[in-house]
């Protein structure tokens, strides 16, 4: 049933005005139907629609958004937002993204990272879900510090071969983080430019889910060689992916290709495939979309507790490797 809190219009106007450069021209709201009218200049009208509908995600009680976003020419933009590039010591930046949480998206930037050490790559693993870290338990990194250097950079932890990087290791796995926007931006920026990265060939960012700051900051900022996204074959997780997809998309970032994880699972007692989650979903929306599907991962208890106990399988990461070879090099 639907939440009887109903959403205030003074309440949907206040958090769109947190968004940069832009004017609510216009806000109406009936029985949790959302319609609002936003005007931006041209070239962040894809990006604004984007930003608006997440935002207006976090109130309680509307059943549906509908941004339409108008193009003002004249208009003199306001201060625009720091788009200053981060330089980073790396060859390449892949960011490994999802439309929704849940999908296993941290499990495959882990084991990508670790494969592509096992071939011999110097490779840092940069955790940016600033809400929910989860690569300080998938590495056995839980509880340790990082310490800073001479120049008063952080000095990266190392495991299985990686370099690695959380805000979770400042904080603690119980500390619960309640930060705005700015606060979130501020602490993965640092994550980049004040942590020792040093001659690595692959740095790997595990996005959070969805398309927020993180997000808008990286693909501003960052001079990324390409995003990788995962999703389960479920429809509701694809959803969201083609949100993702198309924000990439809107900001010139190349998009790898399309993993999907938990694809099926194999009966250990009479080898049966069962789909839990759907069959072939994720590469049906690849071929729509024209970008790269690069392969199923199956649905293993081995996977899950391996990483829970912060080792990964090397068969798992060679694995993945091989699906990614062609289009991370």
């Amino acid at each position: 049933m639907f939440s009887k809190v109903k959403p205030k219009e003074s309440d949907i106007k206040a958090i769109l005005r947190n968004i940069p450069d832009i004017s609510v021209e216009n806000v109406m709201v009936n029985d949790g139907q959302v319609r609002a009218v936003i005007q931006c200049a041209p070239d962040r009208a894809n990006m604004v629609e984007v930003e608006a509908t997440e935002a207006l995600k976090t109130l309680k009680g509307i059943a549906d958004i509908q941004i339409i976003v108008t193009a003002e020419r004249d208009k003199k933009p306001s201060k625009p937002a720091n788009t200053t590039k981060i330089n980073v010591d790396a060859k390449r930046i892949i960011a490994v993204a999802s439309g929704k949480g849940g999908v296993g998206k941290s499990t495959v930037a882990m084991n990508l990272a670790c494969g592509l050490a096992a071939n011999g790559e110097r490779v840092g693993l940069l955790d940016a879900d600033i809400y929910g870290p989860s690569i300080p338990r998938m590495t056995g990194l839980s509880g340790h510090k990082p310490e800073q250097n001479e120049a008063g950079k952080i000095v990266p932890l190392r495991a299985h071969g990686i370099d690695v990087m959380s805000i979770g290791f400042m904080i603690g796995e119980e500390n619960p983080l309640i930060w705005r926007g700015p606060m979130v931006q501020s602490a993965f920026t640092q994550m980049l430019q004040d942590v020792a990265w040093e001659g690595l060939d692959t740095l790997i960012i595990d996005l959070p889910p969805g398309t927020g700051d993180i997000q808008l900051t990286m693909s501003q900022r960052v001079p990324l060689t390409g995003a990788i996204i995962v999703s389960t074959p479920q429809d509701i997780a694809l959803i969201d992916v083609r949100k993702g997809i198309e924000m990439f998309k809107t900001v010139n970032v190349p998009i790898l290709g399309l993993i999907e994880n938990m694809a099926y699972h194999t009966c250990d007692n009479c080898g049966h495939i069962d789909h839990v989650f759907g069959n072939g979903g994720a590469k049906a929306q690849a071929e729509i979309l024209d970008i790269p599907f690069l392969g199923a991962i199956p649905l293993n208890a081995k996977i899950r507790e391996r990483a829970d106990a912060g080792e990964p399988i090397a068969e798992f990461y060679s694995g993945i490797i091989n699906l990614l070879s062609d289009h991370i090099h």
